[in-house]
């Protein structure tokens, strides 16, 4: 596995990105393509490679209330094998030292995955993009 990382201008890892993105997002959960494509500008970039196909993506942008964790998807046949472990480990490890909360919105699906590395639940289940969600703090 290899994790790389970039940012909005480099095109070629955003179209990887953004396809994995649409597959997940798009395709699998009917997200509307409005609003999976917000706060581009502001994201740091993440792909996961697996034998030099890209299979997960994420990032994370800073916001008022801290750092941020969005956009997590992982191809559907990479799931439960801990290669999205792998990358959220990543993330985590490179906005510590930023020593900002951070948080992410976790659809209720994926709580028990985020527990697993530290995250805890924060106040009531909210609906983004017909999803229900729920913040999630990292402790």
């Amino acid at each position: 596995m290899e994790i790389r990382k970039f940012r909005l201008d480099d095109k070629k890892m955003m179209k990887l990105s953004n396809e994995i993105r649409k597959t997940v997002f798009i395709d699998e959960q009917h997200v509307d393509p409005e609003i999976e494509y917000e706060y581009e500008k502001e994201g740091n970039y993440y792909l996961l490679f697996v034998d030099d196909k890209a299979v997960a993506t994420a990032r994370w942008r800073e916001t008022a209330k801290g750092i941020k964790l969005e956009r997590f998807a992982l191809l559907k046949e990479y799931r439960n094998k801990g290669v999205g472990t792998v990358l959220l480990k990543e993330v985590l490890n490179d906005v510590k030292p930023l020593l900002k909360p951070v948080y992410l919105h976790s659809q209720v699906r994926a709580v028990n995955y985020y527990k697993r590395v530290g995250f805890k639940e924060e106040g009531a289940h909210f609906w983004e993009a017909e999803i229900e969600h729920v913040k999630m703090v990292f402790d």
